[in-house]
Formats: C-alpha cells, sequence, structure tokens
C-alpha cells in the first residue's frame, strides 16, 4: 500500500537535486594516456640520472685500480740510467765574415776594364780591374830619365872631386874650391835619392792601375762599369770581397752561462759549436769558439761569442740567421730520466715511479739540467728505478698500472700528454 503522501500529485513531490554531467569518454582516456606518458618520461629521467652518478665510482675505481680484475691503467715506464749528459746553449746567430772588403781604386783615372764575373770566387791575387795605366807609365819613365841625368851628373862631380883632392895635395888647388865640389857632390847624390823616390812612386802608381784581390773570397756585384773615371776618395768603390773559408758566426750567451764557458775556453780545449737548420734536427757545420767579447751587454745581459767554421762546401752565407747549439758543460755519471717523466703539480716537480706489484707512488724529485728528451734528477730518484713516462693523466697515489711496450702506447696518450699538456690535471688530481 502506497502511503498518503506517496499518492500525492506529482506537482506536490520536491524536485530532486541537480547532478553534474560526466565528461564524455573520449576525453577520458586522453587524460590517462597524456599521465601515463608523463610516467614514464619521469622514470626514464630517473634512471639515466642513477647511471651517469654512477659513472664518476666507475671511473675512479679503474683510474685507481681497485675495481677488481682487468681494471689497471695501460702505462708506459722507462728507467734511470746513469751516464755522462751534455748541457748545450742554444742561440740565434749571425754569419759574419772574417774579412770584408770595398775594393776602391787607389789612384784616380779611366777604369779600362773588370775582369771578374759579379758572384765569382777569386784567389788572393787574382786581377780584378785595371784604371789606365799610361799616365802612371809616363811618370815612371820621366822618373827614370832623371835619374839617369843625376847620376851621370853624380859621376862627372865625383871625378872632378878626385881631381881637386890630388891637386891639392901638390898644392896646386885652394881648399874653397875643393870644398865647393865636394858639396856638389853630396847634392846630386841627394837628387838622384830623390829620383829614385820618384821612380819607387810612379811604380807603386802603376802597380796600383792593376787593381787585385786581398785574399780569396767572393766578389758582390759591379758597382761601376768600364769607361767611368774612378778616384780614390770614391765611397762606393768597384765591388766588395767577403771571405768565406773561413767564416764565423757572432752569437750572445746569458752572462750566467759565463761560469761554465769561460774555464774551458781558457784551458785551451776547442769548444764545439754546431750550427742547425731551420728543422733543427741535423747540423749543417760544426766549428770552434776562438773569441768571447771583453764586456757584457747591459741592455741584454749578454756576452758576444765568435765560433768560427772551415766552410769548405760553401753552406754559410755572409748575414744568415743561424741556429746555434755550444756545449756549455758537461755532468759525468749523472742521473739521467726521460724528461716525459718529470710531472708538475701543487706539491711541485714529481714522478710516477713504478714499484712492487706494478704500484705507481708520487715522488718530489729535483730536476737539473734538461736537454731534448732527457733530464737529469738531482734528487728524488735513485739509478734503475722505473718511472712512467706515458699515460700519467689517469695516475693517482697507489694505482696499479699494466706496462706496456713504447711502440704499444694506449690510445689517445703520448708524451705530449703526459708531459706538457696533462700539467693542468695532474695539478687538479693532487690538489
Amino acid at each position: 500500500m502506497r502511503s498518503p503522501s506517496e499518492e500525492a500529485s506529482p506537482e506536490s513531490r520536491p524536485a530532486p537535486p541537480p547532478r553534474s554531467e560526466s565528461p564524455p569518454a573520449p576525453r577520458r582516456r586522453r587524460t590517462v594516456v597524456l599521465s601515463a606518458v608523463v610516467t614514464t618520461i619521469v622514470l626514464l629521467g630517473l634512471v639515466v640520472w642513477r647511471a651517469r652518478s654512477n659513472e664518476p665510482d666507475a671511473a675512479r675505481a679503474a683510474a685507481t685500480g681497485r675495481g677488481g680484475a682487468g681494471r689497471a691503467v695501460p702505462v708506459v715506464a722507462d728507467s734511470v740510467r746513469v751516464r755522462d749528459f751534455a748541457v748545450h746553449l742554444t742561440a740565434l746567430g749571425t754569419v759574419t765574415p772574417l774579412r770584408t772588403v770595398t775594393v776602391r781604386s787607389r789612384v784616380d783615372g779611366q777604369l779600362l776594364a773588370v775582369h771578374f764575373v759579379e758572384g765569382q770566387v777569386v784567389r788572393a791575387g787574382e786581377l780584378l780591374a785595371v784604371v789606365d795605366p799610361q799616365p802612371f807609365e809616363a811618370l815612371l819613365e820621366q822618373g827614370r830619365a832623371q835619374a839617369a841625368r843625376d847620376s851621370s851628373l853624380l859621376q862627372n862631380a865625383r871625378a872632378d872631386l878626385d881631381r881637386y883632392q890630388h891637386l891639392l895635395e901638390l898644392d896646386s888647388v885652394a881648399r874653397q874650391q875643393v870644398d865647393t865640389q865636394a858639396a856638389l857632390v853630396h847634392q846630386y847624390e841627394a837628387q838622384l835619392r830623390l829620383d829614385q823616390a820618384a821612380i819607387k812612386s810612379a811604380s807603386l802608381q802603376l802597380d796600383y792601375a792593376h787593381i787585385r784581390a786581398d785574399f780569396a773570397g767572393r766578389v758582390g756585384l759591379r758597382l761601376v762599369d768600364p769607361g767611368n773615371l774612378v778616384h780614390a776618395s770614391d765611397p762606393g768603390g768597384i765591388t766588395v770581397l767577403t771571405q768565406l773559408q773561413p767564416i764565423s758566426v757572432l752569437f750572445s750567451i746569458p752572462q750566467r752561462s759565463l761560469a761554465d764557458v769561460l774555464p774551458q775556453f781558457r784551458s785551451g780545449d776547442p769548444l764545439p759549436v754546431s750550427i742547425f737548420g731551420t728543422d733543427g734536427d741535423k747540423p749543417i757545420a760544426t766549428g770552434k769558439v776562438v773569441a768571447i767579447d771583453n764586456e757584457i751587454d747591459l741592455a741584454t745581459g749578454t756576452v758576444k761569442v765568435r765560433a768560427e767554421f772551415p766552410n769548405e762546401d760553401q753552406t754559410l752565407f755572409p748575414n744568415q740567421f743561424v741556429n746555434v747549439r755550444l756545449l756549455e758543460q758537461r755532468i759525468v755519471d749523472a742521473s739521467v730520466a726521460p724528461a716525459a717523466a718529470v710531472q708538475r703539480g701543487t706539491i711541485g716537480t714529481f714522478a710516477y715511479v713504478v714499484g712492487a706489484g706494478d704500484t705507481v707512488h708520487v715522488r718530489p724529485i729535483t730536476v737539473g739540467a734538461t736537454e731534448g728528451e732527457s733530464a737529469v734528477v738531482t734528487q728524488g730518484l735513485a739509478p734503475g728505478e722505473r718511472v712512467v713516462v706515458d699515460g700519467v693523466d689517469r695516475l693517482r697515489e697507489g694505482a696499479v698500472v699494466q706496462l706496456l711496450a713504447p711502440e704499444a702506447q694506449p690510445g689517445g696518450a703520448g708524451h705530449g700528454s703526459g708531459h706538457a699538456g696533462g700539467h693542468g690535471r695532474r695539478a687538479a688530481a693532487h690538489s
């Protein structure tokens, strides 16, 4: 049975509460898919982040050699050896001839002929040019004629003096006449000496008209053509003659090197000097030091040195710039290590020494002279010890290493990266 209230009219029933409309089905599906994609991306990002955060730990484990079997750092090592070590000075030098002269005429006249070819190598005394000799030949003939005349007058005066002296003994002539004749003889003798000097001067002028090389060398370009008048006062001359064999090289050394160089030079033993080309690989000439300047340049603090070279093949050319290497000193029984083993960091100069069990240790060292790929170690290393020369970028104190042959260097690691380019990285590793 229905209650009276249920049987009431529809108009008297209360209205039901309004219902919210639900989104359509396609929109709900897009929302679910978008949420799934975002969740997936976040999960992937967490996985990548965890993987990258674990890489330094793996790299550190590999670098220290403590990450398990097969993780030793591959390196190349070499031994410290005892030998004599030569220390050289390198400098930039200038090839300078021992003699250079400007060939000039010593007399005035017309240049008749030139007997050399530009750039020709001539011998000492070889004829180079001729100035018109006729005026000097005439002066020579004139002097000889005058000398012959005065010689005849002298002979006659001497004969008269002999007669007067004989008559004076017989008391047949006055003393004054004898003295006058004797003075005349002296006058003719002086005149004859003057004539002989004139002949010598004319001969010299004639000889100077033939211009010859004072020494063996190479002539330069011709500065005057035949037919021109030349004078002894001409500044340019006819050509320039330069000595090539032997030849010298001028260079400068620091004043601090005098303490090593001077004793060797004063001992009398040859102080060898080598000259290298632009590649600096093979010497092109060898010689010795012949002179050291007597003062130090205040502006540069250096001393000039002259070295002499035979230059038999005429490789060296005047005013040529060359690379000079001078033997400064020779260290006997020095402990020599490869220069690539010398490292520098916040602790100073050090090297990685391979110890027992192929474990490396950082060893502070003191380096003396360095020459090429070798360095003298005065403190810190003993002869026979092995030091790492390649692959040091991944090393730390106590790392276990795998020793490789020099030809089997690890990829990407070279002496340059281990010696020069890796200094900053090694300093950071030990800081």
